[in-house]
């Protein structure tokens, strides 16, 4: 995983720190507020595989040790409970980002006011503000007969809760649609490990309050007409759903599901002109 850098008096420092903080420091390049996070690196990042029973046992009353658990199985506590066996660092001491396949910084993205990324092929997303990772975690994608489409989309209307277009019974809360024609969003639901959804993009409850006050709405002319797109979101990959879970694969090798700066910048380099001109559009239409 990439090292954190500071921007301190304009020049980026390397640093670790104990505690996890947001502050805010002006680049001198962009003149922009550019967001800095204070992250705990852990010592080491390797895994084991536990019988589930038995680790949540040792680790019921350390809440981050049981996020970090969920987001590696991409799961939520309901669905853990039901797994015969985890994956689990050896080193819980880290915060969450440290364990899941995005960079911290992209500096492709310095200019992006807010992106948010889904990885079919880890089903994990990342939230990038000015090329910082802002929030990460895992996600159900959709299943093998009913795909979530990739490319470039925007968020368009949320809801707090809402109701499945795919089964009127299925409720869905803080939903965020990307796709209005095909009704496909990212909403709060249950993740059982594997990509189960029928398209739209599961998250847990925390993350999806997150992004749903996070990213930013449409703004409509009239009833047929968006005058001004929402947050860009990026969903892109494919997952093989004959082979074993992606994230087996950091048993042998922790940097298996790892994703560079380089990769982030060649998927988001396609769009990235229709990115900046929407976010132009967005800045003078707030003017």
């Amino acid at each position: 995983m990439k090292k954190i850098h500071l921007l301190l008096a304009g020049f980026a420092m390397t640093a670790l720190v104990s505690c996890k903080q947001e502050t805010t420091k002006e680049s001198n390049e962009t003149k922009k507020p550019v967001k800095v996070i204070e992250r705990h690196e852990p010592k080491e990042v390797s895994y084991s595989l536990e019988n589930t029973q038995d680790w949540l046992v040792k680790n019921k009353e350390s809440a981050s040790s049981l996020q970090i658990a969920y987001a590696i199985n991409r799961t939520d506590a309901a669905n853990l409970k039901k797994m015969d066996s985890i994956i689990v660092p050896k080193d819980l001491s880290g915060d969450l980002e440290f364990y899941l396949p995005f960079p911290l910084e992209v500096e492709a993205l310095n200019e992006v006011d807010k992106i948010i990324l889904f990885s079919y092929p880890s089903q994990t997303f990342a939230a990038y503000e000015n090329g910082q990772l802002v929030r990460t975690g895992p996600t159900s994608m959709g299943r093998e007969k009913d795909q979530t489409p990739t490319g470039l989309f925007f968020t368009n209307w949320k809801a707090e809760e809402t109701t499945s277009t795919f089964n009127d019974e299925w409720d869905l809360k803080w939903n965020y649609n990307i796709e209005n024609k095909l009704g496909v969003g990212f909403h709060q639901y249950e993740l059982p490990g594997v990509p189960a959804s029928h398209s739209c993009l599961r998250l847990q409850e925390r993350d999806a309050r997150y992004l749903y006050d996070w990213a930013d709405q449409w703004v409509l002319a009239d009833a047929e007409t968006v005058k001004v797109k929402g947050t860009p979101v990026v969903v892109f990959g494919k997952y093989d759903f004959k082979a074993p879970k992606p994230w087996l694969a950091l048993l042998k090798n922790s940097k298996s599901l790892n994703l560079t700066e380089e990769d982030i910048q060649q998927l988001v380099q396609p769009h990235l002109n229709t990115i900046m001109k929407e976010q132009k559009n967005r800045a003078a239409n707030k003017a």
